[in-house]
This record gives C-alpha cells, structure tokens and sequence, in this order.
C-alpha cells in the first residue's frame, strides 16, 4: 500500500446492448464493457525542446490479444494536428526526446523484450540500440545526446546458491536469505534493478555504472522518476535505498555519481523518503521531493530545494518550497528559464496544476478546478502548459493551457450518457469537514428511487478524486442502474497532512463514523433506496468491507477485493513491513493488542451479508491467504458467499479477459441482491 494507492480493480459493464432506463436520451447511452475496454489510453505527453511537439502514447486494449498495445502519437501544440508516430510490431511506450529535439528515444516491445529504441524526426527507420537479458525502462538522455541513462534488472549475483544445487538440472526452486524477496507482483529474488549507460553509436552497448548491491533506483518508495543527469552531464542523480535491509524502513536517499557510476555519495542523508531528483536548466538548482518522518509512506510530500553552483543562495542550503502547506506534492517539472516549477498537487479530490516561482516560492494555481490534471510542462516562452487531463466524464487526453489538443476518445464518448460527479459534504468523525462524491445512473429520474452501491478507496492514504478510473470507474457501476456514492473519510490524501495522519493506528474508528455518516446523508437522498444498499472496496477498502460486516447490517450486499482481514497475518506475509509497523504502532510482536483491536477476525460472529470475495495469486501487498481466511468463516458461518480467483493477476486485476470476468461477477453479485430478479448476464 502507497499513498498513492487508490481503489483499483478491473473493467465493466454488462450487459453488451443499452440498459433501457427511462428517459434516457436516444442519442446517449448507458456505457457497457464493450464500449470501455474500447476506450484509448492516452498517457506520458513529453514536449519537445522547442515547444512545438508532444510526444505521447496511445494504447489500445484487445479481448482477442488480452492485453494492452501502445505506440508513440505526435501532436502539434500549435494547431492541435496528430499523427501517429510509430506502428510496432509490439508495444511502444516511454518517448522521450533528444537534447536537440532531432531524436526520439523510446522503450519498444518489437524484438528480443523491452529494449530501447532511436528515431529520427526528420525521418528513417527506428534502431534498436540495446540488447540486455531483462529489458530496459525510464530512458533518461545525457546532455551531448550521444547516450542515455537505463534502467534494467539483472542477475545479483552472478553465482547463486540455487545454481549451484541444481547443477545440470534447472528447477523453478528459490532460495534466499533476505526479506524484500518479493514486490508487488514481482519476485526479487537473485536479481537487483541497475542503472546503465547506454552509447547510441553502439548497437547494443551498455555498461552497469551501478554494480553495487542495491536496487538502483529504488523499487520501494521511490517517486515520479528517480534518475537525473545534470545539464553538464558531469553528475548523474538517483533515488536509492542505502540500507542493508530495505524491507522494514523508507530510507531512501538521494545519491549523486559520476558519469561513468564512479564516487557514489549521498547528497540527502534524513531517515525519512527522498526521491524524484530533477536539475533546473540552468544548473544552479537541484531539487528533490522528501518524507520526513521515517517509516511512513503517506507522509507529507515536500519540495526541496539545493543551491548548486552560482545559485543566490549558499551552494549546498537546503530549503523547502513548500513550507507551510499541509498538502504534498506529487510530482513537478521546472520550466525552462529555470525559474519556476510546475507541481501537482492533489486538492479536495482533484489534481491542480501549481506555478511555484523560484527563488520566491510564491505560489499560484494555473490549471486547476476541474478533474485531474498531470504531467505538466511549459514550452519555452513560457506561454502555453503542456499537462493531461481527464475527468469522470472524459478519458485522458493532452491539452495545452486550456486547450484540448488531443482528441483520440471523444466520437466514443459523446455517444455515453455520463454523469458530472457531484461533491457533498457532511461532519464527520472528530468534528471534521468530511467531503464525498455522488454520481447519478444513466437516464436519471428523480421521481424513482434507486439502489446504491457504496464505494470505499484504498490506501488507506489514497482518495477518490475526480478521474476516469481505468479499473473501479464510476459510470461503470452507475450504468447499471446505481446511484454510486464514494466518501473520502478521515486518512484520505487532498485535505491536509492532519486529516491523512487520522487513520494511522485508527483503521476501525474514525474511517468507519465517517464512512457510515456519509450513508446517512446518502441515504436520505429523495432519489435513494436505503433498503437496497451494497458496498465495494478493495485493499484498505477491502479491509474497511471485512469491518463493515462485523460492525452493521445495513448493507445488503458486500464485494471485497485484496482486503486486510486479519492484521497479525498481515503484518507476516506483506513485503513493505514499514506499512504495518507504521499503521499498527510497531511489530505484532511488540503492539499485538492494536493489531487485535482493529482486526475484522475478531468479529466474524456478526457476519451476516451476502459477500464477494476478490483474491489473486500474485498479489504479494495483500496475500492471497487474506482472501481464503475470511472466506472460509463466510462459509463456516452460513453466509452466502462466492470467490473469484485469478491465477495471473496481482494487487490490481489489469488483463482484458480478466477485467471483463471481473466486472460481470461483480455486477451480477450486487445485482442479486439490490435487484432481485435481474437476469444474470455472465460474461458475454
């Protein structure tokens, strides 16, 4: 869990026709899963140098392939003209351009994996120029544009004691001494993330310049990029956790090295999380994003500052940019002239874009108000911000200073009948201002009343905010005739430091009295059943769906995905054991009381709704075990209960055919029982 971790799932909607709701516009209609997995993925916009061109990526999602494939678009700031860029095979992803804006590099899946690729502008054909056994990601030019910075994995060490024991006989076997041996989705074992300095003279020439035994960059608490190379490409900056045992603490730190990874040396040195490295153009800042209070992923996220070389302040003096905000900053990109700096900045459920002047920091908002808006960067002049949007009703696309340059799902979506989220807002827990969100169905009458399903985010340091969820999406639940409803309660990111620190160590208190105060105001809406209510989340809200059947009966139906059902076993079989300690004031073997406080365990002999339990093999956040346990006390207890299993899928359910299975499960399970009597659709 992350603090950037929001409620995340699959796809949905069935069944594949138009719903028939009452009034519903002949012209628009009910989304269905067809229609979104239809819907492109716009993502990375990157401006060229000179501000003219945005490179960016498209991808398109196949039932028939069961995955996702991207390529590289090109879109004219100017007239708002595009074109794709390149046309496989494979998927093409991460473009980033030339120092001089002539060359586009770029991460390519068309031979031997993952390798890295050139192309010419002007024109001509793309050329690989690596070769490496795992693949390469985060492409990072150096400054004369005759090499780049890569990331990659690759075998650590050399000779491992499994190889020895299986001689000349290779078996799927692991051995490992360490904890961290696993990491999201992904087993760690006998290999470490490095960084490479890739020549583009030379197809396929790239040398380790950090053969030490650490990921570098990091893989846990890392940022928005953790590798840099100064404007003089004397110094290459990167994030790295410089402790021996990475597993129990987020003491990352910022390492500054050579060219060629010689006199490694850390610049920051706090306990707490430092990350995402960037230099002004200008040479005479470094900046950085920092955490400062050790152990705790979700802290307050700062701008950092570092005077280099003819700076106007001390070389070396670290200040803070954002001093005396209670917000944190998610990423953020210096302009050109150096300065100022772009920063998002999440804000009562949305991502504004601010302008912080430098050396001054004063800061103002230049995008903001509306939806999610990342990726910023400015052109030259300074005119005109370059950023993505996207918005409960409308997927991402790349705009340019409130203009709309891209345009790759709009025919698709002026076709749907989609509702504008609507906030509300209610005292909560502690006497706090509680905030929400509401999202009427397709063809709404306000004359009916409907059944409602109740959303509750992950995180738990996460938040519902206002975007085109590409996994747990509002207009998918609502298109099934529900009015949606989603809270974010007291830990929730957006509403100040203090609000998000509630939930440490109160994972069953304060969320849980502002999650059942939003129902009430919800559930007095003229247009709302309260006798026909169902709740979803996954991951801490997975976990607050395990509370909820131990706490009231008021649902009628629960869904619950990657939940946290028993603390303790938790706290054994996740990787990140700083999340725990952190939420849980310590080690199960020091604070086991809190543990039992808040664990859902501890009151199955209250559960009595219906529940769906979602679980799959490869989430290693939330292990799979967590699943099996509170499904067998569903069904030791007598409740109605089903399980979805996925063999191939993590914390998040990503795959098409899955997504599609997910979303028809899900539905068809709420649909049981708010709707009793609706056919169930399967999985057309």
């Amino acid at each position: 869990m992350t603090r950037q971790m929001v409620v995340l799932l699959g796809c949905l909607t069935f069944p594949l026709s138009p719903f028939p709701f009452p009034g519903l516009s002949a012209q628009k209609r009910a989304i269905t899963f067809d229609d979104f997995i239809a819907l492109k993925s716009v993502s990375d916009p990157q401006l060229s140098p000179d501000g003219k061109w945005v490179a960016y990526t498209v991808t398109e999602y196949s039932l028939k392939d069961n995955r996702g494939t991207a390529r590289v678009w090109l879109a004219d700031v100017a007239t708002g003209q595009t074109r794709r860029l390149t046309e496989g095979p494979g998927s093409d992803r991460q473009p980033r351009w030339s120092p001089d804006g002539a060359t586009l590099a770029f991460v390519s899946t068309r031979q031997n994996g993952s390798q890295l690729w050139i192309l010419p502008i002007a024109g001509g054909e793309a050329r690989r120029v690596t070769n490496l056994p795992d693949g390469v990601s985060d492409p990072v030019w150096l400054p004369d544009g005759r090499g780049l910075v890569v990331t990659s994995d690759l075998k650590w060490p050399a000779d491992q004691e499994i190889d020895r024991r299986n001689g000349d006989y290779p078996t799927e076997a692991r051995i490992w001494t360490e904890l961290m041996w696993r990491h999201w989705d992904d087993w760690r074992v006998g290999k470490r993330q490095h960084l490479f300095r890739v020549t583009v003279a030379d197809n396929g020439g790239a040398k380790d310049i950090t053969p030490i035994d650490h990921d570098a960059p990091t893989i846990a608490t890392g940022g928005d990029g953790d590798v840099a190379v100064s404007p003089d490409g004397k110094e290459i900056a990167f994030a790295m956790h410089g402790d021996s045992t990475v597993a129990d603490n987020t003491n990352v730190d910022i390492y500054l090295a050579s060219p060629d990874g010689s006199g490694v040396r850390p610049l920051t040195t706090s306990r707490g999380a430092d990350n995402t490295p960037r230099y002004s153009a200008d040479g005479r800042w470094f900046a950085y994003l920092s955490m400062e209070r050790p152990g705790f992923e979700a802290d307050r996220v700062r701008l950092m500052l570092v005077g280099r070389k003819d700076a106007k302040t001390e070389a070396g003096t670290v200040v803070e940019a954002t001093r005396g905000w209670t917000l944190s900053v998610g990423s953020y990109r210096w302009c050109p002239d150096s300065k100022c700096i772009y920063a998002v900045v999440e804000e009562r459920g949305r991502d504004n874009l601010y302008r912080i002047d430098v050396p001054s920091f004063r800061r103002s908002v230049v995008i903001g108000n509306s939806g999610l808006n990342t990726n910023p960067s400015s052109t030259p002049d300074g005119k005109a911000v370059v950023y993505l949007h996207q918005s409960n009703t409308q997927p991402a696309e790349v705009w340019a200073s409130g203009r709309q340059l891209t345009h790759h799902n709009d025919a698709a979506v002026a076709a749907l009948d989609l509702k504008p989220l609507e906030e509300y807002a209610f005292v909560g827990a502690l006497g706090d201002s509680v905030f929400g969100w509401i999202l009427k169905p397709p063809g709404f009458d306000p004359a009916r009343k409907y059944p409602l399903v109740y959303l509750v985010h992950g995180g738990p340091q996460g938040a519902w905010t206002d975007y085109w969820g590409a996994r747990w999406n509002y207009a998918m639940f609502a298109a099934r005739g529900y009015v949606v409803a989603a809270v974010n309660f007291h830990g929730s990111t957006g509403y100040g430091q203090k609000f998000t620190d509630a939930i440490s160590q109160h994972w069953g208190d304060y969320p849980f009295e502002d999650v059942m105060k939003g129902l009430d105001v919800v559930g007095r809406l003229p247009y709302v059943d309260s006798t026909r209510m169902g709740a979803a989340g996954a991951s801490y809200g997975g976990y607050m769906i395990y509370w909820i059947a131990g706490h009231t009966g008021r649902f009628k139906v629960l869904v619950d995905h990657d939940g946290v059902f028993n603390p303790l076993s938790m706290a054994g079989s996740t990787e990140e054991l700083w999340f725990v300690d952190w939420e849980f004031g310590g080690t199960p073997y020091a604070n086991r009381a809190l543990y039992e406080k808040w664990s859902p365990l501890n009151f199955v002999q209250n559960w009595k709704t219906p529940m769906l339990i979602v679980h799959s093999q490869l989430d290693y956040r939330v292990d799979l075990s967590e699943g099996y346990q509170a499904f067998t006390a569903l069904k030791m207890k007598g409740v109605p209960a089903k399980f979805l299993y996925f063999p191939d899928e993590g914390h998040w359910v990503l795959k098409p055919r899955n997504r599609r299975v997910w979303w028809g499960t899900v539905l068809d399970w709420l649909d049981q029982y708010l709707k009793p009597g609706a056919p169930a659709t399967g999985a057309r």
